[in-house]
């Protein structure tokens, strides 16, 4: 008997999503690009063929339900660890033991470590000879980016497989299999549930099909029954059973939604408001985080071709400061949509990664003698002579040479035709005409 096994008897106080976990492909739920028939994962599940994989998805899409249905298919011996409670020892008791099935009796060993994001890199380490060797079968799951919290060695030694959100009819074909299952599910009890509470419970699970069962496991058996005996759950029943949407907000989700942000701001002052107000309302991250961003994107995104967006970010930055959330909110999101509806231009950074090429490629430069400092005596034996003062010209500018006499000839900032940057370009072209 695997893990997965122990205490499957109705006595056993388990929750109604555990007692309705499914226990083969055709009860899973969801996950059809990676699950449906004919795909890899489900071809090797079915061969008991299942190499080294990480499971990757938000909580509740079915990633321990396949870790489940690989241990009711697998003849190798199946051992489950969760990485918030198995430390190193436990680690090493498993390859020990896999070590002695191998040699001795030729059968495989397969380790399901849950939540492997909570087990550190040394700790991720001490699993990786026994993967290399073949002596393990590692199944890792994570709610949390692998490339982040999962060692690369590790990584690259398993099959990553991306497990996408549910969604609410994932969560309606749950629900209505339980009511109908007679011996694991609620099919025991006279319930009649109604359509538009069933709807509200997989709304408010928020593609989460544990946490819609459980929901509907406690309104089963928190409401009173009537003189007839049944179970009535309504609307306002459910409603009490469940209340809004628990949002994930770690840290790759954080990462995630900035990112979203700023890219937003290159196009569209909807998502750019929207991904912001998510943001702080909803996942109760910092303004400051998206103020400090702000202020990079209007020079990476759109720089001189109208910097009036610095200023507009910059002062936003100072009313969240004096004025604090939320009294700042309509001064950040005023320099966000200036931002997103300013013309756009990438040149600051094209200037950058033109004149970090030319600084890698000399290596050291000389400064010509006419640019060397002349506030001494004896200067101008050095031959610290030459240069010319813009002012004293027409125009205020003067042709020579500023740059190292190796890279006298490069363009670094090339301004573009957008916005306040049309007028730059033109002056550039005046100055470099022969």
């Amino acid at each position: 008997m695997d893990l997965f096994s122990l205490g499957e008897d109705m006595g056993g106080g388990r929750l109604l999503a555990d007692r309705m976990r499914p226990v083969n492909l055709d009860e899973y739920i969801g996950q059809e690009l990676i699950i449906g028939r004919g795909k890899l994962l489900r071809r090797a599940i079915e061969a008991d063929q299942v190499s080294s994989i990480l499971l990757y998805g938000p909580p509740g899409c079915g990633k321990t339900t396949l870790a489940h249905i690989i241990s009711h298919h697998t003849k190798a011996e199946f051992v489950r660890l969760n990485a918030v409670e198995a430390s190193v020892k436990d680690v090493r008791e498993v390859i020990e033991r896999a070590q002695t099935n191998k040699s001795l009796y030729g059968s495989k060993t397969i380790l399901f470590l849950d939540e492997v994001h909570r087990f550190n890199s040394s700790r991720q380490d001490a699993l990786l000879p026994a993967v290399e060797k073949g002596t393990i079968i590692f199944i890792g799951a994570t709610t949390e980016n692998p490339f982040h919290y999962v060692n690369g060695a590790l990584l690259s030694r398993s099959t990553l497989f991306q497990l996408e959100s549910l969604t609410s009819e994932h969560s309606l074909i749950a629900m209505r299999r339980a009511l109908a299952d007679k011996d694991k599910g609620l099919g025991f009890m006279d319930l009649r549930v109604d359509e538009e509470a069933l709807m509200h419970i997989a709304s408010m699970a928020n593609g989460d099909i544990r946490r819609a069962l459980n929901a509907l496991e406690l309104a089963a058996l928190t409401t009173a029954p009537l003189s007839d005996g049944s179970v009535h759950i309504t609307l306002e029943v459910a409603e009490e059973s469940i209340r809004r949407p628990i949002v994930k907000a770690d840290e790759s989700t954080q990462y995630d939604v900035l990112s979203a942000f700023h890219k937003s701001i290159r196009g569209s002052s909807d998502a750019a408001l929207f991904w912001f107000l998510y943001a702080v309302e909803k996942l109760g991250m910092d303004p400051m985080t998206f103020i400090r961003r702000l202020i990079a994107a209007s020079s990476e995104d759109i720089g001189l071709a109208n910097p009036q967006a610095m200023v507009q970010a910059v002062s936003a930055l100072d009313a969240y400061r004096n004025n604090g959330w939320p009294e700042a909110r309509l001064n950040i999101v005023q320099a966000i949509l200036f931002a997103v509806e300013s013309p756009k231009s990438n040149a600051v950074v094209t200037a950058i990664s033109r004149a970090m090429a030319s600084i890698e490629e000399i290596k050291s430069a000389e400064v010509p003698l006419h640019l060397r400092d002349t506030h001494y005596k004896g200067a101008s034996v050095l031959g610290h002579a030459g240069y010319q003062y813009p002012h004293d010209f027409p125009g205020h500018y003067v042709k020579q040479d500023y740059l190292p006499k190796a890279i006298s000839r490069r363009v670094f900032y090339q301004a573009t035709e957008q916005g306040n940057e049309s007028k730059i370009r033109h002056n550039q072209g005046l100055r470099r005409e022969p």
